[in-house]
């Protein structure tokens, strides 16, 4: 999802969707804090975005240490992302328990983000294989300067025109995820996004009883069953995908962010009985 230019801290505070997502998330997630923890702010957490977050790390050093949130929703063993979230919510709830509010609002940014890249239809097209096949068969860590990043080789000039062209053209792969991600946040730019999906006490009690990566999967095939991203790939953004982002998806992605950050609740509290 879009999360601002990365040119500076405080980008993306107005357009950029993770910070909205992590802002409407923290003030859904505040009647269930136990009133013994010291939960981040969301001041506190979206320090940890935009510049500070994935996609500045994208942006500063590419290939080197970089963020991949994309699953395969038909892929049972891809689990890559889900053992990332996984490892954002132990490191939480041991910065819970050591009272590092710092870095708990870091792992709450950082998880944050991945859940939601996570959920993103965009983020559910094969981008790694499509990379690989325009570069050769090279894989995405050989991208590690910001002009491999942003250029496709070729054998040939014909050949480096044609790849760019498939990968940043009018309908090019990126630029048509792009174009998705900025279609959401013009979308949500001016709505509530208080709807039935909001996190509930119901979800604490399945958080309580059930693995994270269950209550994600749950959210992730909801998501993919809407077709959204095949829906834009061939029609543009229509009418339907707006409502859809509205009323569907960006509110189960907050509640799979509110699901994450209790995750992290859940894990401390089991530390502290230990």
């Amino acid at each position: 999802m879009y999360s601002g230019t990365t040119l500076r801290t405080k980008s993306g505070r107005m357009m950029g969707v993770h910070q909205r997502i992590d802002r409407v998330a923290r003030r859904h997630i505040e009647e269930f804090l136990p009133h013994n923890i010291n939960f981040p702010s969301s001041r506190q957490i979206l320090h940890f975005e935009g510049l500070n977050g994935p996609d500045g790390i994208k942006r500063k050093s590419p290939a080197c240490d970089e963020p991949w949130h994309f699953i395969n929703p038909e892929d049972p063993e891809d689990t890559m992302l889900l053992d990332m979230i996984d490892s954002h919510i132990n490191n939480m709830a041991k910065a819970l328990k050591e009272k590092n509010i710092q870095r708990s609002a870091f792992e709450a940014a950082w998880m944050a983000h991945a859940i939601t890249d996570g959920l993103t239809p965009a983020h559910h097209y094969p981008l790694e294989e499509k990379l690989e096949k325009l570069r050769g068969g090279q894989g995405i860590e050989t991208r590690n300067s910001t002009k491999e990043k942003i250029l496709i080789p070729g054998k040939n000039a014909r050949q480096k025109i044609k790849n760019n062209w498939e990968f940043w053209g009018a309908k090019g792969v990126m630029t048509t995820h792009l174009n998705f991600e900025l279609g959401v946040a013009t979308t949500i730019s001016a709505t509530s996004l208080e709807t039935v999906y909001r996190f509930n006490f119901s979800d604490v009690e399945r958080v309580k009883n059930t693995q994270y990566r269950e209550f994600f999967k749950e959210i992730l095939q909801s998501i993919y069953s809407m077709d959204m991203y095949n829906e834009f790939q061939k029609k543009g953004w229509t009418r339907r995908l707006a409502r859809e982002t509205k009323q569907k998806l960006v509110p189960l992605i907050i509640k799979a962010v509110c699901a994450g950050w209790y995750s992290a609740i859940v894990k401390y509290e089991d530390l502290n009985e230990g």
